[in-house]
């Protein structure tokens, strides 16, 4: 019974590390977004059409955009990792919605969305196939954050049947447009014609154009039926041509009340497509992005947030097996023992005690992140792992994380004996105390997990990261209480043994893992430079830790042990706080266009002083909407000739690397990521904050040229 527990204990634990199911891949996860990449089969041979799918799932009020993405914002890419001969078709796009924001026209999806497609993989293959896609996506609400991910799947050999995720599958092709039965054409002057049976009884369409630049997007549409035939007037757009063919997703509403979505297209037009998903031959692997980090990190939640709980509670059940936390809950499940069964209301007593002091630690610890985060953390929030001094001091932390594992020194024990003779104690303030007791002992054993929810508490809401920690102690306390309730089970319980420092080393090799993989995340960043001195770091804080092992080793000058151990490792800490910029970065990069200089809080309050307009570009190197907006309206002639003329000073603040002066103009102007637009008119007149999707007549309206 003892070795069939360990056994599956230890199962858990190497679950925990694994992503998801080979049905649906790890996710990348945001506050915006839950991504992950799925299949209709649950297996391939060699010659299958295997149907897969980008599966988004949008928090409240965001969205992404369709193939065409209308006057702003950009479509999903994808890029696909197969076998060598493999094929792919064109995403099949759900019917999208018209977004009017102003004067910005856009088309969106919300909510749960998914973008399916097939591969065909090639004949003569053998074994399970491993399918890698790397995706990016655009999510707007009030401003728009560029995100991505990679995602793999691996489908066994064998006949496909339908997977549990099948029924998604079913619920798109329902969305997908159907193909109208009606003949389109459309004349010179932009007039779409729709004739056949059942036109007649149109009374509202709208119709979202697949190609930019036909039709302008934000322009009235009129209807007029007559004849048996639908006419629906359009507005040409700046690359509209009679000659080309029109095609996109026509919104109807009939005679009898009835609304569909249809897909029309003029002869010669390309059934519904999007060339955003591409084939690289051969299994080729891709690493993660830099920014966000995939389920199989072991230093991020990729899972979700009920992923992320139900990974915490396991996570803090496992800890009852940890040498500093297993004998506090040893001897307090004798003492149950000893109680007997007349005792019953007595012991269901101190157990709730005991897991309301868990759980009570565990809500102080989420509090002091909470508190650490507001002070200086939360905003930009999501782009932690774009500061190489983050990302440095991550890698760092998940090294020594690994090197206590690993036994090269140890912290925690005296709390271990002090905790024996708490548990003793009688009574529910001994009982609540043990259990807060027991949070502490466990603080150095929890690393495999609680480096997990530390990760997870800088970028999650603060609801969530109270509740991943409530989980985990709900997770620690809940041996004890089935202990209270089942006093049977103490007498099964697994003997402390050898076995329980081996599978605490073992939970190291986790954390290298993940400290490899951020540095490489800061090879990305910073370059050769960055990775010298991230291994500098590493290096520094195993000597550190090996010295303070030999001072607990039980050195004769064991003080000096300790203070050589403080010294390197303070030095160490010198070495992440000057981790090297991201490579191409700084305080220029990305503030030369023509007319600009960089933004200065001194130099603002000189011009508005003055009484001269500025005009304030708030931006980054990778932030995709801001570059688009720079591309498509700020570096435009037409803008560049108004600043120009009316004398306005254009100012560009760079928060690739954080910024506090740009933080707190940000902060100012109530926004928390870029971009951020802001004209400060002459004479002192008040601000104007322009919307986060621009065009060229957006920004000459508001100026006012």
């Amino acid at each position: 019974m003892r070795a069939t527990f360990i056994r599956l204990l230890l199962l858990l634990a190497v679950l925990i590390q694994l992503p998801a199911s080979a049905l649906e891949s790890g996710a990348v996860v945001s506050a915006r977004a839950i991504v992950t990449m799925v299949s209709a089969q649950d297996a391939a041979r060699a010659g299958d059409t295997v149907d897969l799918a980008l599966h988004l799932r949008l928090a409240e009020g965001w969205h992404i955009y369709w193939m065409n993405p209308g006057d702003a914002g950009q479509p999903p890419r994808i890029e696909l990792y197969a076998p060598a001969g493999s094929s792919v078709s064109d995403l099949r796009w759900p019917a999208p919605k018209r977004h009017v924001d102003g004067p910005v026209t856009t088309f969106i999806h919300e909510g749960d969305v998914l973008l399916p497609f097939s591969v065909t993989l090639p004949a003569g293959l053998d074994g399970p196939q491993t399918l890698t896609a790397k995706a990016g996506w655009l999510v707007c609400k009030d401003i728009c954050i560029p995100e991505e991910g990679v995602f793999r799947l691996t489908l066994p050999a064998g006949v496909a049947t339908r997977s549990a995720e099948a029924p998604l599958f079913d619920a798109a092709l329902d969305a997908v447009p159907v193909k109208a039965d009606w003949q389109a054409a459309v004349s010179a002057d932009a007039v779409l014609t729709l004739s056949g049976p059942g036109a007649d009884a149109i009374v509202e369409a709208d119709l979202l154009p697949a190609d930019w630049g036909q039709v302008e997007h934000g322009a009235a549409q009129t209807l007029t039926v007559a004849d048996g035939r639908a006419a629906l007037a359009l507005q040409p757009g700046a690359a509209f041509d009679p000659t080309r063919a029109l095609s996109g997703v026509l919104h109807v509403r009939d005679r009898d009340g009835i609304t569909r979505a249809l897909w029309v297209a003029t002869p010669g037009a390309a059934t519904q497509r999007a060339p955003v998903v591409l084939l690289a031959g051969g299994d080729a692997p891709l690493p993660a992005p830099a920014g966000l980090a995939p389920a199989a990190a072991p230093v991020a939640d990729g899972f979700g947030f009920a992923w992320a709980v139900l990974f915490a509670l396991a996570g803090g059940l496992l800890l009852n097996l940890m040498p500093c936390v297993f004998p506090v809950l040893a001897i307090k499940a004798l003492s149950f023992a000893r109680l007997g069964g007349h005792a019953q209301r007595t012991v269901r007593a101190q157990s709730l005690a005991y897991c309301a002091g868990v759980v009570t630690t565990f809500l102080l610890l989420a509090g002091v992140l909470l508190a650490l985060r507001s002070a200086g953390l939360q905003a930009g929030w999501g782009f932690q792992f774009q500061s190489p001094v983050f990302v440095t001091a991550m890698a760092a932390l998940l090294f020594v994380i690994g090197l206590n594992l690993s036994g090269v020194f140890g912290f925690g024990s005296g709390f271990a004996s002090a905790g024996g003779a708490l548990a003793s104690r009688p009574g529910l303030s001994g009982s609540f105390f043990t259990g807060a007791l027991a949070v502490v002992v466990a603080t150095p054993c929890t690393a495999p997990f609680m480096g997990g929810a530390l990760a997870f508490a800088l970028a999650a809401p603060a609801a969530q990261t109270v509740a991943v920690f409530v989980a985990m102690g709900v997770g620690l306390a809940l041996p004890y209480a089935l202990l209270a309730f089942v006093p049977g089970l103490a007498r099964r319980m697994p003997r402390p043994g050898p076995w329980m420092d081996r599978m605490k080393q073992a939970l190291a090799f986790p954390m290298y893992a993940a400290a490899a993989w951020l540095v490489w995340v800061l090879s990305q960043q910073s370059g050769a430079d960055g990775v010298l001195m991230a291994l500098v770091v590493l290096l520094l804080l195993a000597l550190a830790a090996w010295l303070l092992g030999v001072a607990q080793g039980g050195a004769s000058n064991a003080g000096t042990w300790r203070t050589g151990a403080l010294l390197v490792a303070l030095i160490a800490a010198v070495g992440i706080a000057r981790a090297p910029e991201p490579a191409g970065t700084g305080p220029s990069a990305g503030i030369a266009a023509a007319g600009s200089e960089p933004y200065a809080p001194a130099r603002l309050s000189e011009l508005r002083a003055a009484g001269r307009p500025v005009f304030v570009n708030m931006t980054a190197a990778w932030c995709v909407t801001c570059l688009m907006n720079e591309k498509v309206a700020l570096s435009t002639t037409g803008v560049q000739q108004a600043f120009a003329t009316r004398g306005i000073t254009y100012m560009k603040g760079d928060w690739t690397r954080s910024d506090p002066l740009i933080t707190d103009f940000l902060r100012q102007h109530g926004r928390d990521g870029v971009p951020l637009y802001v004209y400060f008119p002459p004479a002192g007149a008040s601000p104007a904050v322009l919307p986060q999707i621009l065009t060229e007549q957006i920004v000459l309206d508001r100026i006012g040229s």
